[in-house]
């Protein structure tokens, strides 16, 4: 945890230019961004006790969090994601069980006969799907249960990165969200293993979680290239469930009278057709682009 605090502010800072501080240029900087010294003068702390909280040494009460994230400009998740880090203590690595979806949400799922949803767990493994959403995007039913993550299909999976036309946006997004994720829980054994996989695997997704960027899963807009119903602009958004907060509710809907609201209902239809695959194109298709 203390690793991950110190790689964050190092990372804020580096990208925190003097000019954007606030403090006056000396033209001798060897590398961009603000130095240590420079962020405890911002936060009005000693340069002693900022070097010792990057380098894990000593923990950062809420008033000095406050400052930091003041004087490193950090935006809200970013600001929550600093206390997030800061409040927990990661301990030795622990196995939790494994999710199952929440009743009350696979009820909800199976109500939504016309609109694509599905359920996000920890790590953004997908927990469960209505047919509208094995229509649009893959039968996850065919996919090996731990292969069934949404970060995983899109960084590893081709037809994902055909499916979304502004593919670099939603998987760097994707990225920040589960960066989010893991300063509630660095130490999850699964999240240890998904993000060594794909660092390997993906030049990209090790760029960007090195950048230590943060968001939370709200809401937003997607586009999206369907191989059978075309072109898709669909809003999603994200209901938590009380019961477990690790478990997100994603349904994707467009206004009625759209061409993506057509595309939905043609989608649905196909869906209620007995013979009607939701398969519509080889191998696993994406998963909604949630930012």
């Amino acid at each position: 945890m203390s690793s991950e605090l110190g790689d964050f502010l190092k990372a804020r800072r580096g990208e925190l230019s003097p000019a954007t501080a606030g403090l006056p240029g000396d033209g001798r900087r060897r590398v961009p961004g603000l130095r240590r010294e420079e962020v405890a003068l911002l936060a009005s702390i000693s340069p002693d006790y900022y070097t010792r909280l990057e380098q894990g040494r000593r923990r950062a009460s809420e008033p000095v969090l406050d400052a930091l994230a003041r004087a490193l400009r950090l935006s809200e998740d970013e600001r929550a994601y600093l206390f997030e880090l800061s409040g927990k203590d990661a301990g030795r690595p622990r196995r939790r069980p494994a999710q199952r979806v929440q009743p009350q949400l696979r009820r909800l799922l199976d109500d939504l006969a016309s609109i694509p949803a599905l359920v996000l767990g920890r790590c953004t493994d997908v927990l469960a799907w209505n047919p509208p959403a094995a229509a649009l995007f893959t039968d996850f039913a065919l996919l090996p249960e731990d292969r069934r993550n949404f970060v995983r299909l899109v960084f590893c999976d081709p037809v994902v990165r055909a499916l979304y036309t502004d593919w670099d946006y939603m998987a760097r997004a994707c990225v920040a969200q589960l960066r989010m994720e893991a300063a509630r829980d660095p130490a999850d054994p699964r999240l240890t293993t998904l993000v060594g996989e794909l660092s390997v695997r993906d030049p990209d997704f090790r760029a960007w979680w090195g950048d230590h960027r943060v968001a939370v899963r709200t809401a937003g807009t997607k586009a999206l290239r369907h191989p059978v119903v075309g072109e898709l602009a669909l809003d999603w958004s994200t209901l938590t469930d009380a019961a477990d907060p690790d478990q997100h509710l994603i349904t994707l809907t467009a206004a009625p009278g759209t061409p993506s609201h057509d595309g939905l209902r043609l989608l649905a239809a196909v869906t209620a057709e007995p013979s009607a695959s939701p398969r519509p194109v080889r191998g696993s298709a994406g998963l909604p682009g949630t930012p």
